[in-house]
């Protein structure tokens, strides 16, 4: 009875560090896709004022890892890439104005978009974070999951000022 209890338990922490290995090196992935701006941002509706209410496509092999990622890919787009309006809601330009300032600002930006980094102070799933059945697509081997965020635009583009990444609305031309 002992040996089995041995064998299972061995059992038990081999597949406790399988799963927990294949689900860092899923983050991994996301965080590439992330990099190499894997997603999509469409606006969605006039947040309060200071915020943008956007919805935010990821891409992932695994819809929880799509989900996770795309407050970090709501935050990135916002400051890179802007998103078009739609009737009733105006599209947004990027806080940065230079597309290169993401490699020259690394030192910056790397523990910023870590995981658990400073970005999630910017970003919350809006609702209760429930997915609409429409917004998860099978693409491939892949899921595109849309995900509605809240992000806030006022406490970021301060954080970037303030990290001397982009230059305040005030300082002149």
């Amino acid at each position: 009875m002992k040996m089995y209890l041995k064998i299972a338990g061995l059992i038990c922490s081999i597949l406790f560090l399988f799963s927990f290995t294949s689900s860092a090196q899923a983050r991994k992935k996301a965080n590439r896709d992330t990099e190499n701006f894997r997603y999509e941002i469409e606006a969605v509706n006039t947040g309060v004022q200071g915020t943008y209410l956007i919805k935010v496509w990821s891409y992932s092999k695994k819809p929880a890892v799509a989900i996770e990622q795309a407050k970090k890919n709501a935050v990135h787009g916002v400051i890179f890439k802007g998103f078009a309006g739609k009737p009733g809601v105006p599209g947004q330009k990027p806080l940065a104005s230079d597309p290169s300032l993401e490699d020259s600002k690394s030192d910056f930006f790397t523990p910023f978009f870590a995981d658990g980094g400073d970005y999630l102070k910017y970003v919350n799933v809006a609702g209760d974070g429930s997915i609409a059945p429409e917004d998860i697509m099978k693409v491939g081997k892949e899921y595109k999951i849309g995900v509605i965020v809240s992000v806030d635009v006022a406490k970021l583009r301060r954080a970037l000022e303030n990290g001397g990444v982009i230059r305040s609305l005030d300082s002149g031309f």
